[in-house]
């Protein structure tokens, strides 16, 4: 399998087929990241095509002194921005969730049946709707860290800031979602208790 740099170096050669493999290697992270941010599968798709379209017009600034990954999110940390402050701009609308679900939790046993399916699809779907209630800088960061399993220092070069301040952002995200979680599971009926 070829790595990123030649694929890279082969579509700066106008190879259609480097291009075309090195999206597809990258567009499932790359749109698993954009739903999470957007919570709205035709907005995720938007943004992804916008990533890589930013992507294909800048990739001759790719120098490699990064990992191609590091680059290409942070292209869609910027691109994500960009949308938060148009969607700030105009009158705010109701995010949707998705009606078919990604699977985000892993199941560890495939042959586990289609009810272990269902549990983690309204997990999914429950995730979703608590990283929607977070701001979009918090969810960037979790979505950095946890889904994406960036080091401190790789979020820092990518959002020029010191590595203890993505740590600090990090740990304030994450313990924003544990509040939500918690009150999430307070909230939630549980029929295995009946009293």
């Amino acid at each position: 399998m070829e790595q990123d740099n030649d694929l890279i170096a082969s579509a700066l050669n106008g190879s259609l087929q480097a291009w075309e493999a090195l999206v597809r290697r990258h567009q499932g992270r790359v749109y698993n990241y954009c739903l999470r941010l957007t919570g709205n599968r035709a907005d995720a798709q938007d943004l992804m095509q916008d990533v890589f379209l930013g992507v294909y017009r800048n990739l001759g600034r790719f120098r490699g002194e990064s990992q191609f990954v590091s680059w290409l999110f942070r292209i869609a940390h910027n691109k994500a921005v960009d949308l938060a402050r148009r969607r700030r701009a105009s009158p705010v609308r109701e995010q949707a969730l998705p009606d078919d679900s990604d699977t985000w939790l892993e199941i560890e046993d495939s042959d586990a049946g289609p009810q272990a399916q269902v549990l983690a699809d309204e997990g999914n779907a429950a995730v979703l709707k608590l990283l929607q209630q977070l701001s979009p800088e918090q969810r960037l960061m979790l979505e950095l860290k946890v889904f994406q399993s960036m080091t401190f220092d790789e979020i820092a070069m990518m959002q020029d800031i010191s590595a203890n301040t993505a740590k600090t952002r990090f740990y304030t995200a994450l313990k924003k979602l544990r509040a939500l979680m918690e009150g999430h599971h307070e909230l939630s009926p549980n029929p295995g208790n009946s009293c």
